[in-house]
């Protein structure tokens, strides 16, 4: 079985901001943001997906991750989530 790589997007229900991050295995690195166990989020928790892409390569994923932390990536995922920010 081929090993994937995950790019991925959360929202705080507290504060409203994303955190973008990457993983090989996404069900348990939410678990571990949820549970309080990453710093980066754990003052924002609790947290929900709201964006993620899959890559065949780590190359590409971290390249991805990078870029959807710039200013033009943070636009790109508020532009894609659109319709489900809005409701």
């Amino acid at each position: 079985m081929k090993k994937y790589f995950y790019v991925y997007v959360l929202q705080s229900y507290k504060d409203k901001n994303f955190y973008v991050g990457f993983t090989t295995n996404l069900q348990k690195r939410i678990d571990e943001h949820n549970n309080g166990k990453v710093s980066s989020t754990r003052l924002r928790i609790p947290l929900r997906l709201v964006y993620w892409e899959g890559c065949l390569y780590q190359t590409d994923a971290t390249q991805r991750e990078k870029y959807l932390k710039t200013a033009w990536g943070k636009r790109y995922i508020k532009n894609r989530i659109k319709n489900y920010l809005t409701g």
